[in-house]
C-alpha cells in the first residue's frame, strides 16, 4: 500500500491561494482580539471609573485634585445631598424616567411584536412595500424628525404632557423589523395553523402561543427601547416645560447648565449621572439570560 505524504501546515505557512487571501494564525487573531478588547475597555469603562471617582469628591476637591485620584470619600454624603436637593426633585426625575422608559418600552414591544407578526404571517397587497419602507426608515436620523414631530405634538395639544414623550416612542422601525425576523426564525407556521384548526382566534394565538415563542427577540427589543428612552434628551427637552415632568437626562443637563453659578450642582450632576447608571445595569443583569440565549440561537441559525 502506497502512503501519500501530506503537506505539513505550520503557523508560518498559512497562505491560501484563493484570491490571495491570508488566513491569520491563532496567535495573531488572539493579539488582535486583545487589542480590540483593550480599546473597547478604555472607551466604555474608563469614563465610568472617572465618574465614580468624581462622585466621591466634594465640590472643592472636584476641581483641585487629579481626575482619577481619590480625595476625601464623600459618596454617601453626596447621594444624600442629591436626594434632598430642591425637596427631592431628583427622585421625581427618576420616577418620570421609569414611567417613560418602562411603560413606553412595554408598549413599544407590544406594537413592534404585533406589526412584525402581521408582516411575517399575513400575505396582503403592499406587504413588500411596507417592509421596504421600514428598512428605508433606518436611514433617516432621529434628529431630523425632532422638529416636525414637535410641531405635530404641539398641534395635537400634547406639549408639556406625558403622552407627548411616550407616544412617539411607539413607532420603532428596528423593533418592527427585529420582530419580523424573530417570527420568521422562531415561530413555525405549522403551529399557527394548528392553533387555527383547534379553534383559537387570531388574538389568542398571538398572545398565548406566538408571544411566548418570541420572548428572546422581544427582550432584545425591550433592552434597546429602554436604553433609548432612558437616555432620550432632545424630544423631552422640547416638549416639556415643567421641571416636575423632566426625565433624568433633561434634569441633569439643566443642573449642569446651572453649575457655572452654583458650585454644588457640579458635584450633584456627576453623582446623579452615576446613580442613573444603576437601573440600566440592573436591567441588563436580570435580562442577560434572554439576550445571551438569543445571541447563541442566532449564531446557530446563521
Amino acid at each position: 500500500m502506497t502512503t501519500i505524504a501530506r503537506p505539513v501546515i505550520t503557523r508560518q505557512n498559512l497562505k491560501i491561494r484563493s484570491g490571495q487571501r491570508i488566513v491569520l494564525s491563532h496567535g495573531w487573531a488572539r493579539i488582535l482580539t486583545m487589542l480590540l478588547f483593550a480599546v473597547a475597555f478604555v472607551y466604555f469603562v474608563v469614563p465610568v471609573c472617572w465618574l465614580f471617582v468624581a462622585s466621591t469628591k466634594s465640590a472643592g476637591d472636584l476641581y483641585t485634585t487629579p481626575s482619577f485620584a481619590f480625595a476625601e470619600f464623600r459618596l454617601f454624603e453626596n447621594i444624600s445631598s442629591l436626594f434632598a436637593y430642591q425637596n427631592g426633585v431628583y427622585l421625581r426625575w427618576i420616577a418620570n424616567s421609569i414611567l417613560y422608559s418602562v411603560i413606553g418600552s412595554l408598549l413599544t414591544v407590544l406594537v413592534s411584536a404585533m406589526c412584525g407578526y402581521g408582516l411575517a404571517v399575513y400575505q396582503f397587497r403592499g406587504r413588500r412595500i411596507i417592509l421596504g419602507a421600514v428598512m428605508v426608515s433606518f436611514l433617516v436620523p432621529g434628529a431630523a424628525l425632532t422638529q416636525p414631530l414637535y410641531l405635530q405634538l404641539v398641534r395635537m395639544g400634547l406639549n408639556n404632557n406625558i403622552l407627548g414623550v411616550i407616544l412617539p416612542a411607539l413607532v420603532y422601525p428596528f423593533g418592527v423589523m427585529f420582530s419580523w425576523l424573530t417570527v420568521r426564525a422562531s415561530v413555525p407556521m405549522e403551529i399557527i395553523e394548528a392553533a387555527r384548526v383547534d379553534g383559537a382566534g387570531e388574538i389568542r394565538t398571538f398572545f398565548q402561543i406566538v408571544m411566548p415563542m418570541m420572548r428572546v427577540g422581544l427582550t432584545t427589543v425591550f433592552l434597546f427601547t429602554f436604553m433609548g428612552s432612558w437616555n432620550n434628551y432632545m424630544l423631552p427637552m422640547m416638549i416639556l416645560d415643567d421641571p416636575e415632568l423632566y426625565p433624568l437626562a433633561v434634569g441633569l443637563v439643566d443642573w449642569n447648565k446651572q453649575s457655572t453659578s452654583v458650585a454644588q450642582l457640579g458635584t450633584l450632576t456627576l453623582v446623579g449621572s452615576f446613580v442613573s447608571l444603576m437601573p440600566l445595569i440592573l436591567v441588563f443583569i436580570f435580562s442577560q439570560r434572554y439576550w445571551k440565549s438569543g445571541i447563541a440561537a442566532g449564531g446557530v441559525k446563521m
